[in-house]
């Protein structure tokens, strides 16, 4: 028996602290890893924020806005169907990560 699984991984044009844009081009990925039947989709390091916000990393505006874009992105039907790998600011017992 051959098990086979299609992995999407992209490479994305974002822009830092841009978060409709950022979600929309996400969302675009999203659809397209959807459409070519992909079982996981992985994308860049800190896509939600952009990377390279820098000091804005430490801000809590920033943290709170790449939650509200995750919520909006998990909303979308390409999430129930395939594993989504996004990457964001997350603060954990006082400490920030830059997480997946």
């Amino acid at each position: 028996m051959s098990l086979s699984m299609i992995v999407a991984s992209c490479t994305l044009n974002l822009h830092a602290l841009s978060f409709s844009h950022n979600l929309k081009t996400i969302a675009s990925s999203l659809q397209k890893s959807y459409d070519a039947n992909a079982s996981y989709r992985l994308g860049p390091e800190l896509e939600i924020s952009g990377y390279s916000c820098e000091d804005h990393f430490l801000e809590a505006d920033t943290e709170s806005h790449s939650w509200e874009v995750l919520a909006a992105l998990l909303k979308l039907q390409y999430c129930s169907t395939m594993l989504c790998d996004f990457g964001m600011v997350v603060t954990m017992k006082g400490c920030r990560y830059n997480c997946r």
